[in-house]
């Protein structure tokens, strides 16, 4: 299991003054139905999906996440093959998913002391449409949202910087980089957003080893264990 990861002795983290958000593993508790949905893809063919390349698929967009299953699984289908089945047995699976402990409260915290935040995903449009049928107000709090698989804007995905960049410039007062505090489940978002230049607070599965969250800044088990104000942010009052 991942330890958390806190400030070291006579570390200080910067202070920030918006967020971005990741969504899938981080905000929903989607990424066992990715898990379930492409290792019933591979099975077909008999072969098997590991966690390893779970892992490695994690961020990614929706090409890229196709191209590292289908060449690690050695699956005998195209991208738009895999893609057509994956699409449409997600789409069945997610418009239920329930939200993952600590995320409303920070959002709707960060929405009533003004914090100006984003999503930044890897995720289409669509399909984040979809995921966030039974929580739609709460995802109007967004300032904005950011879906890198259908984003025109967005030429690289996670780990490359573009999706938090975007997010960020986005912003009413578009922010420095360093003054973003980035908010992501798995080692290619959190690398998005080192390269991009943010502070990283990661919230991994249980199942990554310690080696892969050593480079985020902060490591936590579940948002509801997040304190604002390490980050110059305001307090929760509750």
């Amino acid at each position: 299991m991942v330890e958390e990861k806190d400030a070291v002795q006579g570390e200080q983290f910067k202070p920030v003054t918006h967020c971005i958000f990741d969504l899938d593993g981080l905000l929903l508790d989607t990424e066992t139905i990715y898990e379930e949905v492409t290792a019933e893809i591979a099975a077909k063919y008999g072969k098997t999906y590991t966690v390893d390349t779970r892992f490695r698929v994690m961020g990614t967009t929706y090409r890229r996440s196709a191209e590292i299953v289908i060449e690690e699984c050695e699956l005998p289908i195209t991208v738009d093959e895999y893609l057509d089945q994956y699409m449409r047995m997600c789409a069945e699976r997610v418009v239920t998913v329930p939200l993952l402990e600590g995320a409303e409260r920070l959002l709707r915290h960060l929405h009533a002391t003004k914090v100006p935040f984003a999503l930044g995903t890897s995720s289409g449009a669509e399909m984040v449409q979809l995921k966030t049928t039974n929580h739609r107000e709460l995802f109007t709090l967004f300032d904005h949202l950011v879906c890198g698989s259908t984003d025109k804007d967005v030429k690289n995905g996670k780990p490359a910087p573009d999706i938090f960049l975007i997010a960020a410039s986005r912003f009413k007062e578009p922010p420095a980089p360093e003054k973003c505090l980035v908010f992501e489940d798995s080692p290619n978002g959190v690398q998005a957003g080192l390269n991009a230049g943010m502070q990283t607070v990661m919230v991994p599965d249980s199942r990554l080893s310690t080696d892969s969250c050593l480079h985020s800044t902060q490591v936590i088990s579940s948002l509801k264990n997040f304190k604002p104000e390490q980050f110059g942010l305001p307090p929760f009052t509750d």
